[in-house]
């Protein structure tokens, strides 16, 4: 800073719009530093359950410096403050000094605290901890949602009313919704609106309303936890409850037994967004989906027994008058449209969004007189959704003229001129998007032509995709492998295959189908033999006589590899973290500590069976030891949990993973086998080893299955990646028990450098081959998806981007299109 530049602003204490006029004029005098900018030096802050999140959100800060009856928080200020200070080079020693004054102003506008709450009547029960841990984690991710669907904070009146063709009947408006269910007997709602119309945001926003009382602490059983469901995630056939439940454990970490409780005691409302998703478009008959779950919502019952569930349910209009027409509806529920908005309304919105004196003002003039003009007929339909009104500002604030986005010829059909400003509109939303959100910290910026190719690819993706998830629907909803299928884990469908849905672990088709599983399978096969030839040269297999019964074992582990590569779907699952560090820390200490004895106890076991003519006693502990310090230690960071967590029952971990869990025995009987040879054990001896051998690696499989489900089960949802983050860490896992436990072996033929560089190349072969299939596949399939131009290379930080530029969205453990409509227009072929 020169001498020259003028002492920064002080914070005004006048009021609280004094004192957010001043963080504006402060951003001014630091040389107006970018949204982008200031997130960047804002760094981030841990939220109250220690997730990482920025301090200086774009859409935050922009709604926070046009809120001037609000004063901001002051981890707000004092970030945003700081930003200001560091982009325009202040001397650092200065910062502390300047940060106290801006701490004491608003410490001084600030209002009394308010006085702590009375604890509850002794006669209200408490509320149930995992119902307190649901709504918690469900506010979480409708707030994302909201922020998401909005672009900040700004909500377009969003006026419903009863269905009626007239139009006529009260209108409420979206923030009356929680009122207007909480008067419903019974609570079962029905919403209908256009493609555009806020159906989402309506869920949404009845969901964070509703969490409010639970949230405020008062407890009752007549407020259950509303969660949001995408229908198109419902499999036909299913019964309700039990897909409720699966939900509540996928989506939001619940325990798998408390989520049935949940669901058995009608603690959760369920509201289902996205009827109209279920089924294929266009149709090519009634909707049988949508119908086989109005089924099972019509056949769900309140805890008597003896009245309707209730439940909320959205669907777009026309695909009602399907279901209509076929005599299918939501039984005892309310209906209630969503309305166009009308022009007052529109208004409304852009003075929100462009009040007196913001550089766009003026362009709220042209809105208004395209409006009122001789199209204004069609111009109000093509606008009269808060979507549509969404793409019309992003496109206006990326430099577009609101006379050529809303022109229309004043003699046409309006329906004809609507479409066309509609088509306009949509076409120009990417490029706006990729302008108003460039491309900061990687360097070079997306061109819009890029970023419109990729999401193309991934539109149709996604329509291939719906395709091969309706397959698995066979005449009763069943996958047509049948059970037998989806316990052999090979060929059952990931329930990730829906319209909407872009999961990471299931964009590896993009490469093309074919293509990526050949590539696949033939690098595990590759992967797998040499493993195998690393175990053969550091066992010294080739320098004894009779090797029949080590080939045989091998070749039935290249077998298993290869199978398993083969899936058509490999899965990635366990994508939930938040376990404190230390936590694990700690779980990795113990299992350590109770591995080594065991580990002991096996070399002692191993000393017996060979005699002492393999190894004599100090090889047996100190091997025994540091194989189970090893194993003990990765089984105990994998199983590191909060405690309480439910953990999977070995008959489940073997129906979960028989073929993985065989592979594990076929290693430990390979392993085994090399100390039995050179003992110059029998026959009988070296049957009983080498089933011994088999039987305790199978057991370190189950408990190994059991600890990385435990751990997947009972923390949150972090990022749609991190199930595949997941899975490449239990590859490596795998790995290195695989590795170390050859080390030992190879110790009895080789020196430590020779043994190492053996066990460390059959390791990696090893974990790649066996435990990071979903993760190889996807690699590989993005790696030939971006050769071929499809996509680009760095697909994580585009689908980040596109996110940011609202282009994207994040629902749960997915990514998603920002609107149904979006991705349809974007889809080939559809237009």
């Amino acid at each position: 800073m020169t001498a020259e530049r003028p002492r920064p602003p002080g914070p005004g204490t006048a009021g609280t719009a004094d004192f957010v006029r001043s963080l504006a004029l402060l951003r001014q005098w630091a040389g107006e530093p970018s949204l982008s900018r200031l997130r960047v030096l804002g760094g981030q802050t841990s939220t109250a359950d220690g997730t990482k999140v920025d301090a200086l959100p774009k859409s935050t800060t922009s709604h926070v410096l046009r809120q001037t009856d609000r004063l901001p928080r002051w981890d707000f200020v004092r970030a945003f403050v700081t930003a200001c200070f560091h982009y325009c080079d202040h001397p650092p020693e200065l910062i502390p000094a300047e940060l106290e004054r801006w701490r004491a102003a608003r410490a001084a506008l600030a209002e009394p605290a308010a006085p702590a709450p009375e604890p509850p009547p002794a006669d209200v029960p408490l509320p149930d901890p995992a119902v307190r841990l649901l709504a918690r984690r469900v506010l979480r991710e409708e707030d994302r949602a909201r922020k998401g669907l909005l672009g900040g904070y700004s909500l377009a009146p969003l006026p419903f009313g009863p269905d009626d063709a007239s139009g006529g009947g009260a209108a409420h408006d979206l923030h009356a919704i929680g009122r207007f269910f909480g008067g419903l007997r019974p609570r079962r709602l029905l919403v209908v609106g256009e493609s555009g119309a806020g159906k989402t945001v309506l869920a949404v926003e009845l969901v964070l309303q509703l969490l409010e009382p639970l949230l405020g602490g008062r407890p009752g059983r007549d407020r259950p936890v509303p969660v949001r469901l995408n229908a198109a995630r419902w499999t036909l056939g299913r019964p309700f409850e039990s897909w409720l439940a699966e939900q509540l454990a996928q989506q939001f970490g619940v325990a798998a037994r408390d989520a049935h409780r949940l669901v058995r005691d009608r603690l959760v409302l369920p509201v289902v967004d996205g009827l109209d998703e279920l089924d294929p478009e266009p149709s090519s008959g009634p909707p049988r989906r949508a119908i086989g779950l109005l089924a099972e919502l019509n056949r769900y019952s309140d805890l008597s027994g003896r009245r309707p569930g209730a439940v909320v349910v959205t669907c777009r209009a026309d695909r009602h008058a399907e279901l209509r027409a076929a005599g299918a509806g939501l039984d005892n529920a309310a209906l209630i449209r969503l309305r166009h908005l009308n022009t007052e309304q529109i208004g409304t919105y852009l003075r929100a969004r462009w009040p007196d004196g913001h550089p766009f003002a003026p362009h709220r003039d042209a809105v208004h007189a395209a409006l009122s003009g001789p199209a204004g007929e069609a111009v109000h339909a093509a606008l009269a959704t808060p979507w549509r009104l969404l793409l019309t500002v992003t496109a206006v604030e990326s430099g577009g003229d609101p006379d050529d986005l809303l022109h229309a010829d004043p003699d046409a059909d309006p329906a004809a001129g609507a479409a066309l400003i509609a088509g306009r509109l949509l076409d120009a939303y990417v490029p706006a998007a990729t302008h108003l959100a460039p491309r900061t910290p990687h360097g070079t910026p997306y061109r819009p032509d890029q970023v419109r190719a990729w999401l193309v690819r991934l539109a149709a993706h996604l329509r291939e995709q719906a395709g091969r998830g309706a397959e698995a629907d066979g005449p009763l909803g069943l996958h047509p492998r049948g059970q037998a299928g989806r316990a052999a884990g090979v060929g059952r469908m990931s329930p990730g295959l829906t319209a909407i849905d872009l999961v990471p672990h299931l964009l590896w088709p993009i490469g093309g189908r074919r293509r990526v599983r050949v590539l696949h399978s033939l690098g595990c096969v590759v992967f797998a033999v040499i493993a195998m030839l690393a175990f053969w040269t550091g066992s010294a297999a080739g320098e004894l006589p009779d090797q029949s019964l080590t080939l045989a074992l091998m070749a039935g582990w290249v077998g298993i590899a290869t199978v398993l590569s083969l899936a058509p779907w490999p899965a990635a699952a366990g994508g939930r973290t938040g376990v404190p560090r230390r936590r694990r820390v700690t779980g990795g200490l113990v299992g350590a500590l109770a591995g080594v004895p065991v580990g002991v106890l096996g070399g002692l076991t191993g000393l017996a069976l060979t005699g002492g003519r393999a190894f004599g006693p100090g090889f047996a502990v100190v091997a025994g030891g540091t194989g189970g310090l090893v194993l003990g230690a990765v089984i105990g960071l994998t199983a590191a949990g909060r405690p309480g967590a439910e953990r999977m029952t070995v008959p489940e971990a073997i129906r979960a993973e028989p073929l993985t869990l065989l592979g594990f025995g076929l290693c430990g009987a390979l392993t085994g086998l090399p100390p039995l040879r050179l003992a110059g054990a029998g026959p009988l001896p070296l049957a009983a080893g080498v089933a011994a051998a088999f039987v305790l690696a199978f057991a370190l499989g189950v408990v190994f299955t059991i600890a990385t489900g435990g751990w997947s089960k009972d923390a949150e949802l972090a990022h749609p990646r991190e199930a595949l983050h997941r899975n490449a860490v239990i590859g490596l896992a795998f790995g290195l028990i695989g590795g170390v436990a050859a080390f030992l072996v190879f110790l009895m033929n080789h020196d430590v450098a020779e043994s190492l560089l053996c066990a460390l190349v059959g390791g990696v072969t090893f974990g790649l081959a066996f435990g990071a299939i979903a993760w190889a596949r996807t690699m590989i399939g993005l790696a030939v998806a971006a050769a071929r131009g499809l996509l680009p290379l760095r697909l994580w930080a585009f689908l980040d981007w596109a996110c940011e530029a609202n282009l994207l969205r994040v629902s749960g453990a997915t990514y998603q299109f920002r609107h149904r409509e979006l991705q349809d227009f974007l889809t080939p072929g559809d237009r």
